[in-house]
């Protein structure tokens, strides 16, 4: 499979990361408040940063090095080449049949 790594913008400006192999399912679940309980307090507003080509194992590993990652260098990732979407403003309530 797969799968991906995201990074979500929140309408507080907090960042939450994530993985999974439809994007577009997962941040539709995030946005009705089902799936990760980040959710039940934090409102998801924008994708604003989506990598490409892992294993399940990859992704995993990859979200946990990037949760480790400062605001200032999550914000760095964001700007970087390694952002699929960079560039793209891709707010969550749009519609999300565009994002894989």
């Amino acid at each position: 499979m797969d799968w991906r790594v995201y990074i979500i913008l929140c309408t507080n400006g907090s960042l939450y990361t994530g993985i999974s192999n439809d994007v577009a399912r997962r941040l539709t679940q995030h946005l009705n408040k089902r799936g990760a309980k980040f959710f039940r307090g934090h409102t998801p507003k924008q994708l604003v940063y989506l990598e490409k080509g892992h294993s399940r194992s990859s992704a995993s590993c990859r979200e946990a090095a990037i949760k480790q990652l400062s605001r200032a260098e999550k914000l760095c990732l964001i700007e970087s080449e390694e952002n699929a979407i960079k560039g793209l403003e891709i707010n969550i309530s749009d519609g999300l049949e565009h994002i894989d």
